[in-house]
């Protein structure tokens, strides 16, 4: 149903560079990058394939960010080891943990996750489910 999914970024150099470190043990590589210093729409995209992002951060002003309640974003990861590599590079490159990995059982009985808040605010997870 959906063809990918970007948010709002402040600073798309330190952004990319968190999403590089968190995202790569989940195998998801920097699909495509658009990045013109001074230019307004400078973009990273992401996912498993080059050219075919399925998640992008783009630059945007600090007042034209939406992160708000409700809003999570919930990335598939291979393993729960994966999971783990995932919260722990994200909180060595400044997120804010929101639940360590562990197995969230009011999801399901194979439901392991662990949660972040990233540097501009984004809610973001990291699931596996096997």
């Amino acid at each position: 149903m959906i063809h990918h999914l970007s948010i709002g970024v402040s600073d798309i150099t330190a952004s990319g560079i968190f999403y590089d470190a968190i995202l790569e043990p989940l195998g998801y590589i920097r699909a495509f990058e658009d990045i013109r210093p001074g230019e307004r729409h400078q973009a990273i995209g992401y996912g498993t394939e080059p050219d075919k992002d399925k998640f992008a951060i783009k630059e945007r002003q600090a007042d034209q960010l939406s992160a708000g309640p409700g809003f999570h974003l919930c990335f598939a990861a291979p393993s729960r080891e994966a999971v783990n590599a995932w919260h722990d590079r994200g909180l060595k490159f400044g997120a804010r943990n929101e639940g360590s990995p562990k197995v969230w059982e009011e999801f399901g009985l194979n439901y392991y996750a662990a949660y972040l808040s990233d540097p501009v605010g984004w809610q973001i997870e990291a699931v596996f489910k096997g």
